[in-house]
């Protein structure tokens, strides 16, 4: 989750085999990718011979990543990966005939809440402060990307957390952690608040086309969640409760997890990220306002 770049074509991997994403094919930066006439999404950085960028783009993202040290797993901070990219700028690998037409995303995911430290938080001033923090330096983070010359920035907001399949076990999927959402809202709030003032910037929104789908009254909710049987468990499910999608037991035959026959009819991939079809009905919803952003001068 983080950054990543596209230059206004690329290698696309087949469906049913691994691509290196949370999900079992496409994910959002790709469709965005579609929607700016690529195949998919630029190439990761970590990836790429030193002081080349793809015509495409470039993706700083790491999973797993936050904008805060402590919450990042090792992994680059948006910071950093925004520090990545300003080398490129710097030395040239990125031209400004490159900037003139560029749009990045970035992602940030809500990896800094899920730590100990701060699911024990208690009193409502100390998560109000964090969450704060948290916006703030993302909007920070808008701005420099923004002073080196990037065009167009796309910040998504919070999707709901608390439908995610990881949140919902506990009531064997049946119902999302109002807490988890409750987070969520206070987090897209103030984000909202500080990018208002930011022009060429536009704020995805992941929550309202998430909750469409997955959290909404009887009767409502978009025409795409009907098509989805299973909204709040996962198709790729670890038989560990502490495992995870993929995981192996001491060869790589034994395979400690179960992935469901439909993918389709699933919005959950894993315990945290959509599946192909997932993703497809949530940039179906935001492809207007999305291209209306990208398009305007």
């Amino acid at each position: 989750m983080g950054l990543s770049l596209r230059l206004r074509v690329c290698r696309r991997p087949r469906p049913n085999t691994p691509s290196g994403r949370f999900s079992n094919y496409k994910i959002q930066p790709d469709f965005i990718a579609t929607m700016l006439g690529l195949e998919e999404a630029p190439p990761a950085h970590a990836l790429t011979a030193e002081k080349t960028c793809d015509p495409s783009g470039m993706t700083f993202a790491y999973g797993g990543a936050g904008v805060l040290e402590s919450t990042s797993h090792g992994v680059h901070t948006l910071r950093k990966q925004v520090d990545a990219f300003r080398k490129m700028v710097k030395d040239g690998t990125i031209s400004e005939k490159q900037l003139s037409h560029s749009v990045a995303l970035v992602a940030i995911s809500g990896n800094d809440y899920a730590s100990a430290s701060v699911i024990g938080l208690s009193r409502p001033s100390d998560i109000k402060a964090y969450i704060g923090k948290v916006t703030k330096e993302i909007a920070a983070n808008v701005e420099q990307l923004l002073k080196l010359g990037v065009t167009k920035v796309l910040v998504n907001n919070l999707h709901p957390i608390g439908c995610t399949p990881s949140q919902t076990r506990t009531n064997n999927y049946t119902v999302c952690d109002i807490f988890g959402n409750l987070g969520a809202s206070i987090h897209n709030d103030n984000l909202k608040q500080v990018m208002t003032v930011k022009k060429n910037v536009h704020i995805v929104d992941l929550y309202a086309a998430f909750s469409s789908i997955v959290d909404h009254a009887p009767g409502k909710g978009s025409d795409l969640s009907k098509q989805f049987k299973r909204k709040l468990s996962p198709c790729c499910e670890s038989l560990d409760s502490n495992g995870y999608c993929g995981q192996q037991g001491e060869s790589s035959s034994e395979l400690l997890y179960t992935v469901c026959d439909k993918s389709g009819k699933f919005f959950y991939w894993d315990d945290k990220h959509p599946t192909h079809a997932g993703w497809e009905a949530i940039m179906k919803q935001l492809e207007k306002p999305l291209k209306e952003f990208v398009d305007q001068d």
